[in-house]
Protein backbone atom coordinates (compact mmCIF):
# COMPACT_ATOMS: atom_id res chain seq x y z
CA UNK A 1 0.00 0.00 0.00
CA UNK A 2 1.24 3.56 -1.06
CA UNK A 3 1.23 6.13 1.32
CA UNK A 4 1.86 9.87 1.08
CA UNK A 5 2.53 12.58 3.53
CA UNK A 6 0.39 15.70 2.98
CA UNK A 7 1.26 19.08 2.74
CA UNK A 8 1.00 21.33 5.96
CA UNK A 9 -1.69 22.99 4.84
CA UNK A 10 -4.20 21.02 3.88
CA UNK A 11 -6.86 19.87 7.05
CA UNK A 12 -5.72 19.10 10.38
CA UNK A 13 -7.41 16.73 12.65
CA UNK A 14 -4.96 18.06 15.55
CA UNK A 15 -1.44 19.80 16.49
CA UNK A 16 0.26 17.55 18.74
CA UNK A 17 2.83 19.16 21.44
CA UNK A 18 4.65 17.85 24.50
CA UNK A 19 5.43 19.93 27.69
CA UNK A 20 8.67 20.93 28.29
CA UNK A 21 10.72 19.75 31.69
CA UNK A 22 14.38 19.54 30.40
CA UNK A 23 16.30 21.04 33.04
CA UNK A 24 19.55 20.61 31.93
CA UNK A 25 17.94 22.24 28.40
CA UNK A 26 15.92 25.15 29.84
CA UNK A 27 18.00 26.06 32.64
CA UNK A 28 17.24 29.55 33.76
CA UNK A 29 14.75 30.19 31.20
CA UNK A 30 12.37 26.92 32.03
CA UNK A 31 9.49 28.68 33.22
CA UNK A 32 9.34 31.42 30.33
CA UNK A 33 9.41 28.09 28.08
CA UNK A 34 6.54 26.65 29.81
CA UNK A 35 4.75 29.87 29.36
CA UNK A 36 5.40 30.01 25.59
CA UNK A 37 4.60 26.76 25.06
CA UNK A 38 1.09 27.29 26.77
CA UNK A 39 0.83 30.45 24.78
CA UNK A 40 1.54 28.27 21.02
CA UNK A 41 -0.70 26.01 22.25
CA UNK A 42 -3.72 28.41 23.26
CA UNK A 43 -3.06 29.95 19.84
CA UNK A 44 -3.24 26.89 17.44
CA UNK A 45 -6.33 25.80 19.87
CA UNK A 46 -8.20 28.89 18.27
CA UNK A 47 -7.48 27.29 15.21
CA UNK A 48 -8.08 23.67 15.94
CA UNK A 49 -7.53 20.73 18.55
CA UNK A 50 -4.36 20.39 20.45
CA UNK A 51 -3.00 17.41 22.39
CA UNK A 52 -0.28 17.84 24.66
CA UNK A 53 1.88 15.11 25.73
CA UNK A 54 3.39 15.71 29.21
CA UNK A 55 5.84 13.36 31.14
CA UNK A 56 4.05 11.19 34.00
CA UNK A 57 3.34 13.93 37.18
CA UNK A 58 3.32 16.86 35.07
CA UNK A 59 -0.28 16.72 32.94
CA UNK A 60 -1.40 18.77 36.23
CA UNK A 61 0.41 21.49 35.32
CA UNK A 62 -0.10 21.41 31.83
CA UNK A 63 -3.36 21.60 31.85
CA UNK A 64 -3.44 24.26 34.66
CA UNK A 65 -1.16 26.52 32.00
CA UNK A 66 -2.76 25.85 29.04
CA UNK A 67 -6.45 25.91 29.74
CA UNK A 68 -9.40 23.86 29.04
CA UNK A 69 -8.91 24.13 25.01
CA UNK A 70 -5.90 21.95 25.35
CA UNK A 71 -5.99 18.30 25.89
CA UNK A 72 -3.07 16.75 28.06
CA UNK A 73 -2.33 12.88 28.35
CA UNK A 74 0.97 11.47 29.97
CA UNK A 75 3.34 9.63 28.12
CA UNK A 76 7.48 9.54 29.03
CA UNK A 77 9.41 11.81 27.50
CA UNK A 78 12.79 13.33 27.43
CA UNK A 79 12.34 16.10 25.58
CA UNK A 80 9.30 18.67 24.06
CA UNK A 81 9.87 19.33 20.65
CA UNK A 82 7.75 16.91 19.13
CA UNK A 83 8.40 18.12 15.15
CA UNK A 84 11.32 16.20 15.63
CA UNK A 85 10.34 13.32 17.93
CA UNK A 86 6.84 12.29 17.02
CA UNK A 87 5.66 10.33 14.38
CA UNK A 88 5.13 11.74 10.65
CA UNK A 89 1.51 11.38 9.87
CA UNK A 90 0.83 9.57 5.69
CA UNK A 91 -2.14 9.13 4.21
CA UNK A 92 -2.85 6.33 2.08
CA UNK A 93 -5.04 6.34 -1.34
CA UNK A 94 -7.68 5.82 0.63
CA UNK A 95 -7.46 9.20 2.89
CA UNK A 96 -6.82 6.20 5.72
CA UNK A 97 -4.07 7.75 8.29
CA UNK A 98 -0.92 5.77 9.54
CA UNK A 99 2.17 7.39 11.40
CA UNK A 100 5.53 6.79 10.13
CA UNK A 101 7.90 5.80 13.13
CA UNK A 102 11.78 7.32 12.50
CA UNK A 103 14.26 6.60 14.90
CA UNK A 104 15.35 9.50 16.62
CA UNK A 105 19.00 10.06 18.36
CA UNK A 106 18.75 13.16 19.89
CA UNK A 107 20.16 15.41 16.54
CA UNK A 108 23.22 13.45 16.62
CA UNK A 109 23.17 12.32 20.08
CA UNK A 110 23.53 15.64 21.59
CA UNK A 111 21.41 15.60 24.91
CA UNK A 112 20.96 12.68 26.70
CA UNK A 113 19.14 10.60 27.63
CA UNK A 114 16.87 10.33 24.87
CA UNK A 115 15.51 6.91 24.34
CA UNK A 116 12.44 7.48 25.22
CA UNK A 117 11.47 10.32 23.14
CA UNK A 118 12.82 6.89 20.32
CA UNK A 119 10.52 4.89 22.00
CA UNK A 120 7.39 7.55 21.77
CA UNK A 121 6.12 7.57 18.68
CA UNK A 122 5.37 3.88 18.58
CA UNK A 123 3.90 4.57 22.80
CA UNK A 124 1.77 7.81 21.10
CA UNK A 125 -0.01 5.60 17.87
CA UNK A 126 -0.70 3.12 20.17
CA UNK A 127 -2.47 5.47 22.77
CA UNK A 128 -3.98 7.08 19.41
CA UNK A 129 -5.24 4.07 18.31
CA UNK A 130 -3.23 4.88 14.62
CA UNK A 131 -1.70 2.87 12.51
CA UNK A 132 2.28 2.62 12.52
CA UNK A 133 5.16 2.34 10.27
CA UNK A 134 8.75 1.47 11.50
CA UNK A 135 11.33 3.02 10.04
CA UNK A 136 15.35 2.18 10.62
CA UNK A 137 16.28 6.01 9.93
CA UNK A 138 17.28 8.57 11.61
CA UNK A 139 14.78 11.49 9.99
CA UNK A 140 13.30 14.67 12.35
CA UNK A 141 10.35 16.04 11.14
CA UNK A 142 11.79 19.88 11.26
CA UNK A 143 14.43 18.17 8.17
CA UNK A 144 12.04 18.56 5.62
CA UNK A 145 8.89 20.09 4.10
CA UNK A 146 6.63 19.27 1.46
CA UNK A 147 3.80 20.03 -0.93
CA UNK A 148 1.93 16.96 -0.61
CA UNK A 149 1.96 16.67 -4.44
CA UNK A 150 5.71 14.87 -4.72
CA UNK A 151 7.99 17.22 -4.11
CA UNK A 152 10.03 17.40 -0.50
CA UNK A 153 13.36 19.66 0.22
CA UNK A 154 15.97 19.37 2.58
CA UNK A 155 19.47 20.11 3.49
CA UNK A 156 22.75 18.45 3.07
CA UNK A 157 23.99 19.67 5.79
CA UNK A 158 21.14 17.78 7.79
CA UNK A 159 20.10 14.74 6.22
CA UNK A 160 23.74 13.87 5.59
CA UNK A 161 26.16 14.55 8.55
CA UNK A 162 27.82 11.79 10.08
CA UNK A 163 26.21 12.09 13.15
CA UNK A 164 22.12 10.52 11.33
CA UNK A 165 22.91 8.07 9.64
CA UNK A 166 26.49 6.98 8.88
CA UNK A 167 25.59 3.70 7.17
CA UNK A 168 23.58 4.89 4.55
CA UNK A 169 24.25 6.99 1.40
CA UNK A 170 22.36 9.60 -0.27
CA UNK A 171 20.74 7.51 -3.02
CA UNK A 172 19.96 5.02 0.39
CA UNK A 173 18.40 8.07 2.52
CA UNK A 174 16.75 9.79 -0.57
CA UNK A 175 14.81 6.25 -1.32
CA UNK A 176 13.88 6.19 2.21
CA UNK A 177 11.76 9.03 2.00
CA UNK A 178 10.31 8.23 -1.17
CA UNK A 179 9.14 4.95 -0.02
CA UNK A 180 8.24 5.98 3.50
CA UNK A 181 6.67 9.93 2.47
CA UNK A 182 5.39 9.13 -1.01
CA UNK A 183 7.26 11.69 -2.65
CA UNK A 184 8.93 11.16 -6.14
CA UNK A 185 11.91 13.96 -6.01
CA UNK A 186 13.92 15.04 -3.60
CA UNK A 187 15.23 18.69 -3.93
CA UNK A 188 18.69 18.60 -1.88
CA UNK A 189 19.93 22.32 -0.47
CA UNK A 190 23.73 22.57 0.66
CA UNK A 191 23.06 24.94 3.68
CA UNK A 192 20.77 25.12 6.23
CA UNK A 193 21.58 27.60 9.14
CA UNK A 194 25.31 28.80 10.07
CA UNK A 195 24.69 29.47 13.89
CA UNK A 196 21.46 26.36 13.79
CA UNK A 197 24.36 24.09 15.26
CA UNK A 198 21.69 22.09 17.42
CA UNK A 199 19.97 20.46 14.48
CA UNK A 200 22.74 20.98 11.81
CA UNK A 201 20.71 22.78 10.00
CA UNK A 202 17.27 22.09 9.65
CA UNK A 203 15.16 22.91 6.83
CA UNK A 204 12.69 24.64 8.83
CA UNK A 205 15.28 27.21 8.83
CA UNK A 206 15.88 27.40 5.65
CA UNK A 207 12.47 27.55 3.18
CA UNK A 208 8.87 26.37 3.87
CA UNK A 209 6.06 25.11 1.24
CA UNK A 210 2.98 27.18 1.86
CA UNK A 211 0.99 26.24 -1.35
CA UNK A 212 1.69 23.53 -4.36
CA UNK A 213 4.31 25.61 -6.55
CA UNK A 214 5.24 28.12 -3.52
CA UNK A 215 8.01 28.27 -1.45
CA UNK A 216 9.03 31.00 1.39
CA UNK A 217 12.96 31.71 1.88
CA UNK A 218 14.11 32.67 4.25
CA UNK A 219 16.63 35.56 2.90
CA UNK A 220 18.35 37.74 5.23
CA UNK A 221 18.57 41.10 3.77
CA UNK A 222 21.54 42.63 6.52
CA UNK A 223 25.06 41.59 4.10
CA UNK A 224 26.10 41.05 8.15
CA UNK A 225 23.83 38.34 9.08
CA UNK A 226 25.70 34.61 8.82
CA UNK A 227 23.48 32.86 6.63
CA UNK A 228 23.49 36.08 3.75
CA UNK A 229 25.29 34.48 1.15
CA UNK A 230 24.18 30.91 2.03
CA UNK A 231 20.55 31.77 2.03
CA UNK A 232 20.98 33.06 -1.71
CA UNK A 233 22.88 29.79 -2.71
CA UNK A 234 20.28 27.78 -1.74
CA UNK A 235 17.50 30.59 -3.30
CA UNK A 236 19.31 30.23 -6.55
CA UNK A 237 19.10 26.10 -6.57
CA UNK A 238 15.54 26.71 -5.81
CA UNK A 239 15.14 29.15 -8.81
CA UNK A 240 16.09 26.50 -11.38
CA UNK A 241 14.95 23.01 -9.81
CA UNK A 242 11.51 22.27 -11.39
CA UNK A 243 9.12 20.50 -8.50
CA UNK A 244 7.83 16.89 -8.72
CA UNK A 245 5.02 18.60 -11.17
CA UNK A 246 7.64 20.26 -13.09
CA UNK A 247 6.27 23.28 -12.40
CA UNK A 248 8.87 26.33 -11.70
CA UNK A 249 8.99 27.12 -7.95
CA UNK A 250 7.20 31.03 -6.60
CA UNK A 251 9.60 32.00 -4.49
CA UNK A 252 8.64 34.40 -1.77
CA UNK A 253 11.36 36.41 0.35
CA UNK A 254 11.43 36.76 4.08
CA UNK A 255 14.32 38.80 4.62
CA UNK A 256 13.85 39.83 8.17
CA UNK A 257 15.78 38.62 10.58
CA UNK A 258 15.44 39.31 14.88
CA UNK A 259 18.42 38.32 17.26
CA UNK A 260 17.92 39.49 20.51
CA UNK A 261 19.30 38.45 24.17
CA UNK A 262 17.51 35.51 26.28
CA UNK A 263 19.58 35.24 29.81
CA UNK A 264 22.50 36.82 28.92
CA UNK A 265 23.19 35.19 25.09
CA UNK A 266 22.33 36.38 21.70
CA UNK A 267 19.63 34.76 20.01
CA UNK A 268 17.59 34.65 16.29
CA UNK A 269 13.68 33.90 17.02
CA UNK A 270 13.24 32.61 12.98
CA UNK A 271 10.16 34.06 11.70
CA UNK A 272 9.88 31.01 8.98
CA UNK A 273 9.78 28.68 11.80
CA UNK A 274 6.15 28.63 11.73
CA UNK A 275 3.01 26.15 12.28
CA UNK A 276 0.11 26.31 9.85
CA UNK A 277 -2.96 25.38 11.60
CA UNK A 278 -6.82 25.28 9.98
CA UNK A 279 -7.14 28.52 8.72
CA UNK A 280 -4.35 29.83 10.72
CA UNK A 281 -0.59 30.73 11.01
CA UNK A 282 1.22 31.19 14.11
CA UNK A 283 4.44 32.43 13.92
CA UNK A 284 7.19 33.27 16.16
CA UNK A 285 8.18 36.83 17.23
CA UNK A 286 10.58 38.49 18.91
CA UNK A 287 9.03 41.88 19.87
CA UNK A 288 10.93 43.78 17.79
CA UNK A 289 10.09 45.96 15.19
CA UNK A 290 10.85 43.86 12.57
CA UNK A 291 7.83 41.57 13.80
CA UNK A 292 5.26 43.39 12.08
CA UNK A 293 7.19 43.46 8.63
CA UNK A 294 7.34 39.57 8.48
CA UNK A 295 4.12 38.95 9.47
CA UNK A 296 3.26 41.03 6.54
CA UNK A 297 4.97 38.62 4.34
CA UNK A 298 3.80 35.89 5.62
CA UNK A 299 0.37 37.04 5.69
CA UNK A 300 0.83 37.74 2.13
CA UNK A 301 1.86 34.52 1.52
CA UNK A 302 -1.15 32.86 2.90
CA UNK A 303 -3.67 35.12 2.07
CA UNK A 304 -6.31 32.82 2.85
CA UNK A 305 -5.24 32.23 6.67
CA UNK A 306 -5.00 34.36 9.60
CA UNK A 307 -1.76 35.42 10.71
CA UNK A 308 -0.87 35.18 14.74
CA UNK A 309 2.52 36.61 16.40
CA UNK A 310 3.67 34.51 19.51
CA UNK A 311 6.57 35.62 21.84
CA UNK A 312 9.08 32.85 21.35
CA UNK A 313 12.58 34.20 22.78
CA UNK A 314 13.05 31.44 25.41
CA UNK A 315 11.92 28.65 22.41
CA UNK A 316 14.74 30.29 20.32
CA UNK A 317 17.56 30.28 23.63
CA UNK A 318 16.59 26.51 23.28
CA UNK A 319 17.10 26.04 20.10
CA UNK A 320 14.25 26.26 17.93
CA UNK A 321 10.65 27.82 17.79
CA UNK A 322 6.80 27.18 17.14
CA UNK A 323 7.26 24.63 14.10
CA UNK A 324 9.58 22.70 15.69
CA UNK A 325 7.57 22.22 18.85
CA UNK A 326 4.23 20.73 16.95
CA UNK A 327 3.02 18.03 14.49
CA UNK A 328 0.34 18.07 12.72
CA UNK A 329 -2.49 15.27 12.83
CA UNK A 330 -3.83 15.17 8.91
CA UNK A 331 -7.52 14.52 8.94
CA UNK A 332 -8.94 11.20 8.11
CA UNK A 333 -11.43 8.46 8.44
CA UNK A 334 -10.54 6.59 11.13
CA UNK A 335 -9.87 2.84 9.86
CA UNK A 336 -12.12 -0.18 11.42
Amino acid sequence: MTFRMPAEWTEHERCLMAWPTRGDLWGAVLEQAKQEYAQVARAIAGFEPVTMVAPPGHGEEARTRCGEGVDVIELPLDDSWFRDSAPIFVLDPDGHRAGVDFRFNAWGRKHHPYDADDRLGALLLEHLGEAGIRSEMILEGGAITVDGEGTLITTEQCLLHPNRNPGLTRDEIEAELKTRLGVTKVVWLPYGGLLDTETDGHVDGVCAFVAPGKVVVQLPDDPAHPDYARMRANRAILEVTPDAQGRTLEIVDLPQSAFTDVDGAPVEVGYLNFYVANGGVVVPVAGLPQDAEALAVIAAACPDRKVVGVPTTALAHGGGGIHCITQQVPAAPRRT
